[in-house]
């Protein structure tokens, strides 16, 4: 709440002095020393901005929100790896999910039909295999990813974390009211922005800088070249995150940035194990010990599962997986269209839905061209 003193000078600050309360009992020839200008350093040896911190102390309690500083264990810790990391994060929610792995979705506020079902889809598939979504909750991609990302959240120990350009007491746009509302509950929101801060257009390149340095990687749906999702793709390369986008009609605007973006290198993505493949092996792991414990958290005594084929079926998979562990072999890979025309009751939405909790649960394997092989064998 100082006046004049930014994000890196007052982290600069932490470092030199070790805590906040040391540099505010520094004196003002102290502070200089350390590099910082006469009116700056006479602002913070004053204390003019207690009152300031008082008032937000306040509203961060009418709000039921708190302060996550830089020296708490909860604050992501990939996010501190970034060149100018928040001093601290206005939090509201679960603040838990700030420990998650997370996955950066972002895209055009004006999309097609076509980006719409495919940011909510891969969101839903995405919190299903354990990862929490982050996006800026602007209208299009962003709502549709966090409306998808609720549906599973709490089941699947995930959820999704919207990053405001604003106060986190504050909603923007309007429309999004009741959906703030059900992140502040189920999910999370977060803002590096004191409490009251209205959305000001200049906010929003700033806060894309947090939606990329606490996720693993970032997926771009749908949007222009020079649009914000394209610079928080950027970011997120110079962040040494993973990029992700989805292909789209070359004769849309709204596929030019993605587009783009693949063909400089950003992986493509078709379906939510595009993105899995992609992450490190302590994070695949780290997802794969996840739906394992869930697995065993359904079992009906509610002790450990022994049986992976019954944890799976318990989990979802049902007759189908059954079906389909018993069509799939561990030594010779079978295409997805075999399995379609094997299974001539089952619809294909389905047969693709048990795949990905059997593959989740460990017990089958996709290889290259859409083939698949059995894990776990009777």
């Amino acid at each position: 709440m100082t006046p004049g003193l930014g994000t890196r000078t007052a982290i600069q600050l932490i470092n030199m002095f070790k805590t906040p309360q040391a540099v505010f009992r520094a004196s003002r020839s102290e502070l200089e020393a350390a590099g910082l200008s006469q009116g700056l350093a006479q602002s913070i040896a004053s204390g003019c901005a207690f009152d300031d911190a008082v008032t937000q102390q306040q509203k961060l309690a009418e709000a039921g929100a708190e302060v996550v500083p830089l020296t708490d264990p909860r604050y992501p810790a990939r996010l501190k790896e970034i060149f100018d990391p928040p001093a601290l994060l206005f939090a509201r929610g679960r603040v838990e999910l700030l420990g998650e792995l997370t996955l950066g979705i972002v895209g055009t506020r004006r999309p097609s039909a076509y980006g719409t079902a495919v940011a909510a889809r891969l969101a839903k598939d995405l919190t299903m295999a354990g990862l929490a979504i982050a996006s800026g909750m602007a209208r299009g991609i962003d709502t549709a990813a966090h409306r998808a990302a609720l549906e599973v959240g709490l089941e699947a120990g995930g959820g999704t974390i919207a990053v405001f350009g604003c106060g986190v007491d504050e909603v923007y746009p309007a429309e999004n009211r009741k959906l703030a509302e059900q992140i502040g509950r189920d999910g999370l929101i977060v803002s590096e922005f004191p409490m009251a801060t209205p959305p000001y257009p200049q906010n929003f390149p700033i806060r894309n800088r947090i939606i990329a340095g606490m996720s693993v990687g970032v997926l771009v749906i749908e949007g222009g070249e020079y649009s914000g999702s394209a610079i928080t793709a950027k970011l997120a390369a110079e962040q040494n995150r993973e990029v992700f986008a989805v292909p789209g009609n070359i004769t849309s605007k709204m596929s030019w940035g993605p587009n783009l973006l693949i063909k400089q290198g950003a992986k493509l993505v078709q379906e939510w194990n595009d993105v899995v493949v992609e992450l490190q092996a302590d994070d695949r792991r780290r997802l794969v010990d996840r739906c394992r414990n869930q697995l065993n958290l359904k079992d009906n005594g509610g002790n450990e599962s022994k049986d992976p084929i019954q944890s799976s079926l318990t989990f979802g998979a049902g007759g189908t997986g059954r079906a389909l562990l018993n069509q799939l072999k561990p030594d010779a890979p079978i295409t997805l269209d075999f399995l379609v025309e094997t299974l001539a009751g089952t619809s294909p939405s389905e047969i693709i839905a048990a795949l990905f909790e059997l593959e989740l649960a460990g017990l089958v394997r996709q290889l290259p061209g859409k083939s698949f092989i059995k894990v776990w064998a009777d």
